[in-house]
């Protein structure tokens, strides 16, 4: 099997299906579907996550409680809602795995460009956060828009990144509910999708930084190149 996905985005997921396949779009007559996946993280807590499979890889036994590997890219579109536009975002899949192959069941590296002032701030229990928006570039001429949240010495190292620095970054994609006041006083909970960096560093050139190099987070999976996957 052949990862041919973009060097400068990729994403390892493991987990179980937790909703059922629904239609999402088409494109040249290829159907596209969604569903959401729990991954497990180190703490026992799960992260639902939003993914997109095409019909064309799609098999019957992708319905809730069944597990799902697979490798891909994490991309965003907007779509419209009550005549707004919305940042979506999606584990896009490129390629099914027969079985979990990484002890890390949630992976992904990004290198991109930061496209928004980063926003530091302090917890109230002095814990330093920092949020980024990264435009990573994709074929064909477009961009996915992949918000992100560092913590400690790297919340102060983004703290000094200004619009258009090149980052690469690399940790795991996360969920998040929060509360979001409506016109009536009321609130309503809605779900969040960030990547949340266990590494960074920033570069003025491709030629000066390796991602695969750097951030060897599919060292397991590299692992399995006897298995005929190339990565």
């Amino acid at each position: 099997m052949n990862y041919n996905t973009e060097k400068n985005n990729k994403v390892y997921i493991s987990g179980e299906i937790a909703s059922e396949a629904k239609f999402s779009h088409e494109v040249y007559g290829e159907g596209f579907y969604e569903f959401t996946v729990k991954v497990m993280r180190l703490s026992g807590q799960p992260d639902l996550l939003p993914v997109t499979v095409s019909e064309r890889i799609m098999t019957d036994d992708m319905k809730p409680g069944a597990k799902l590997s697979a490798l891909g890219q994490f991309r965003s579109y907007n779509k419209l809602e009550g005549g707004k536009s919305r940042l979506m975002l999606t584990v896009f899949v490129r390629e099914l795995l027969p079985e979990q192959t990484s002890k890390n069941p949630n992976s992904i590296v990004l290198s991109g460009y930061i496209c928004k002032p980063p926003v530091y701030r302090t917890t109230p229990f002095n814990r330093e956060i920092a949020d980024l928006l990264i435009a990573v570039n994709r074929s064909y001429n477009k961009s996915d828009y992949i918000p992100a949240i560092a913590w400690g010495r790297n919340a102060r190292f983004v703290r000094g990144l200004s619009v258009g620095d090149r980052v690469a970054l690399s940790g795991r994609i996360q969920s998040r509910e929060y509360q979001k006041k409506q016109p009536d006083e009321s609130f309503v909970t809605m779900t969040a999708y960030e990547v949340s960096i266990s590494k960074l560093a920033a570069f003025d050139d491709d030629s000066e930084f390796d991602i695969d190099e750097e951030f060897d987070l599919y060292s397991s999976l590299r692992a399995a190149e006897q298995n005929d996957f190339n990565l």
